[in-house]
């Protein structure tokens, strides 16, 4: 049955890349106990050892690494970010019926999607271009803390920032709170996040071939990354990549790092994960430009934690099992299945491609039911 199932996850792999404008894919999984471990790889130069980026998922990375200055008393979650970021920064960031209101903006706010910030990289002023539409347009562009900030000013916030007692919550996914989280613990840490990650995250994990392109080196020999691409043409986003501390990293470190992540070995306290993982709110149905290239109904967000599922109006009589972990919006992926105890990751890297992981997950489940049925 392992054969059979290899050769089905095989041909998924080839039918994805014969789908325009994907040009390459990487694609793994592993079970928990290690009896299926496949990893498959298609394109030119393309093997299933080569890093690719990781986009938003690496707001999972950094989620962890919140919760870890959480467990060391250097943070509370339910503290307001101007506790710890200067007013400089945040003041104005979100102001909604000409009132500021940054200063009921928590920790939590920002790791859940709940604070309503309009998003730097996606959302567009009035009758203007998102920061992602002008990328691809006029090219690579740089910008720091202050300058994102800036923008986030001129962008309209999509709600208040929720009331956390109440039983249902607006979430909107925005990267704006993450970028925050991320300024947030490089004062915290008062070290840039590179050095940050490779002490908390990749040495004691053993995340060896995962690193921040042009800050730091992967900590053993790897193998030149798989090239972005937009419509199928290979793009260079060095400059962009490097303000969003952007992550490369492998199949096999993506897997290794939820792995422990699940299994207990990343935190000091048990119940720190299942923190991440309440309470889950559901993205809702904007139908705004930006909306559509950001993750949505029926996704579920909590602490830096997705969870997909697709309602059985979807799926027919057969339910499909949730999966937990994060996407990315050039394509990738990595995720948990706690009901088949399965581990999934991989990545087309394409910009275009950010709702792939969304039709692809449920065809891998599929396929990796019949090896849990026999």
């Amino acid at each position: 049955m392992e054969a059979d199932v290899m050769v089905e996850l095989q041909i998924l792999l080839d039918k994805l890349v014969s789908q325009k404008p994907i040009q390459q894919a990487i694609l793994a999984v592993e079970s928990e106990d290690g009896s299926l471990c496949w990893f498959g790889a298609r394109g030119v130069n393309v093997t299933p050892e080569s890093p690719f980026f990781i986009a938003s998922i690496d707001k999972l990375f950094n989620a962890v690494i919140v919760l870890k200055l959480a467990e060391q008393g250097k943070l509370k979650l339910d503290d307001p970010i101007t506790a710890y970021l200067p007013a400089e920064l945040v003041s104005g960031i979100h102001t909604l019926n000409g009132r500021d209101q940054v200063a009921n903006i928590t920790i939590r706010h920002l790791l859940s999607h709940t604070s309503g910030l309009a998003d730097w990289l996606e959302d567009a002023p009035k009758n203007g271009q998102s920061l992602v539409e002008q990328v691809l347009e006029q090219g690579d562009c740089a910008l720091t803390f202050a300058e994102i900030a800036e923008r986030v000013r001129s962008l309209k916030p999509h709600f208040p920032p929720q009331d956390l007692s109440a039983t249902r919550l607006k979430a909107r996914y925005s990267d704006t709170n993450f970028i925050l989280l991320i300024a947030l613990i490089e004062t915290i840490c008062a070290s840039p996040l590179h050095r940050v990650h490779v002490e908390m995250l990749y040495t004691p994990l053993g995340l060896n071939h995962t690193c921040f392109p042009g800050a730091s080196m992967p900590l053993s020999a790897t193998p030149d990354p798989i090239p972005l691409r937009a419509g199928g043409q290979f793009i260079q986003l060095p400059k962009l990549i490097a303000s969003l501390r952007g992550i490369y990293s492998t199949a096999r470190d993506m897997i290794v790092f939820l792995r422990k992540l699940t299994q207990g070995e990343v935190f000091e306290n048990p119940q720190t994960f299942a923190q991440m993982q309440s309470p889950w709110n559901r993205f809702g149905f904007p139908l705004d430009r930006a909306a559509l290239r950001s993750p949505g109904w029926p996704i579920e967000y909590a602490l830096g934690l997705m969870r997909f599922q697709l309602p059985r109006l979807f799926t027919g009589l057969k339910r499909l099992p949730a999966v937990i972990g994060h996407t990315g919006s050039t394509g990738c992926w990595l995720f948990w299945c706690p009901e088949m105890k399965m581990y999934l990751t991989g990545s087309v890297d394409e910009v275009s491609a950010g709702a792939v992981p969304y039709r692809l997950t449920p065809q891998l489940l599929k396929i990796l039911s019949t090896r849990v049925e026999d």
